[in-house]
C-alpha cells in the first residue's frame, strides 16, 4: 500500500475551494487503496515547499501531494508565488527522492477558473502512485 504526504494551502478561504481539492484527493486515495497518513495544513502556497519536505523526511511517507490554488489578483504576485512553490516542491523531490506531485492550480486563474480545476486534487493524488509504483519497478 502506497502512504502518501497531503499539503494543503489554505490561502483561499473566501470559499472552501482547497478544502474541496482535499476531499478528492482523499477520495483518489482510497479509491486506489492508499493511505494518507497525515495532512498538513500551511497558510498558502508559499508555504508548501517546508511542508512537504518535512513529510518526504518521514519513513512512512512513500510520496507527497501537494494542493492548492493561486488566483489572479491585480499584480503579477500571482505568478512570483507560484513559481516559488514550483521551484521549491521540485528541490524537495530530488533532494529527499521522494515523489512530490504539484496539485497547486493556477497562477493566473479567475475564481471560475479554480473553480473548474478542483478535481487536481485527485489528479496529483494519482500522480503520485502511480510515480511510486513506477520508481519500485
Amino acid at each position: 500500500m502506497v502512504q502518501l504526504g497531503l499539503v494543503v494551502a489554505q490561502f483561499n478561504k473566501e470559499r472552501p475551494l482547497t478544502q474541496e481539492m482535499a476531499d478528492l484527493a482523499r477520495e483518489a486515495a482510497q479509491d486506489r487503496g492508499a493511505d494518507i497518513v497525515e495532512t498538513v495544513e500551511v497558510p498558502g502556497s508559499y508555504d508548501t515547499p517546508l511542508a512537504a519536505d518535512r513529510l518526504a523526511r518521514r519513513d512512512d511517507v512513500d510520496a507527497v501531494t501537494v494542493i492548492g490554488a493561486i488566483v489572479t489578483g491585480d499584480t503579477d504576485h500571482d505568478q512570483v508565488i507560484a513559481d516559488a512553490a514550483a521551484q521549491g516542491l521540485t528541490e524537495v523531490s530530488l533532494d529527499r527522492d521522494t515523489p512530490v506531485t504539484l496539485g497547486i492550480t493556477g497562477p493566473g486563474m479567475s475564481q471560475d477558473e479554480a473553480d473548474a480545476r478542483v478535481d487536481y486534487g485527485a489528479t496529483a493524488v494519482d500522480s503520485a502512485i502511480d510515480l511510486v509504483h513506477e520508481l519500485e519497478s
